[in-house]
């Protein structure tokens, strides 16, 4: 039985280190977990989003006083693992692919956008939503829901539709991978 003699590996360019990719099986598991979490994250947007403007359109104030209850859960409970889940996700998938982190512009963007996106929501979106709902939970059966609730009831609006948009923008990055190669 002849033994072969694995072929010599090419040089290494100068600074340049092996590329080293996950396993197949592990990518699409990554690759999976991602889009879930991604996909997740606009739904929950949407959501956030049908909850705001029925907080502020509706003229029954328990259907109001639901509303902002069921944001605050949404945001606390839904939302701040979701943003985790997908900026981890994708880090570790860009990482153990051929598109690296810091190579492309493309992923560049994807993480810049993916990180602000992720600390605005866990830092400044979901604790208003938290306040919001616990206002409205609070509020005696006389007062008003918007006046308890206040600026987060337009917060509650606007925040949905910037990271609706923001997120569209960004799964067009990571579909149409454009901009090319960062330089070194």
């Amino acid at each position: 039985m002849a033994t072969t003699v694995p072929a010599p590996e090419a040089p290494l360019a100068s600074g340049s280190r092996p590329r080293t990719f996950l396993p197949p099986r592990l990518r699409k598991i990554l690759v999976s977990l991602h889009v879930v979490a991604s996909v997740s994250w606009i739904g929950g947007s949407v959501c956030l989003l049908a909850l705001g403007l029925t907080g502020v359109l509706s003229g029954e104030p328990q259907l109001q006083r639901a509303a902002y209850i069921a944001l605050g859960i949404l945001g606390s409970q839904v939302l701040v693992p979701v943003t985790w889940a997908t900026l981890f996700s994708g880090i570790l998938v860009s990482l153990g692919t051929k598109w690296g982190l810091f190579r492309y512009w493309w992923t560049m963007v994807s993480l810049v956008a993916t990180v602000v996106m992720t600390l605005a929501v866990n830092y400044a979106l979901a604790p208003t939503l938290v306040a919001a709902g616990d206002a409205a939970a609070r509020a005696e059966l006389g007062t008003p829901v918007l006046d308890a609730v206040g600026s987060a009831a337009g917060s509650a609006i606007a925040a949905p539709i910037v990271a609706s948009v923001a997120l569209s923008f960004v799964t067009w990055v990571n579909v149409a991978k454009p901009w090319g190669r960062i330089r070194t």
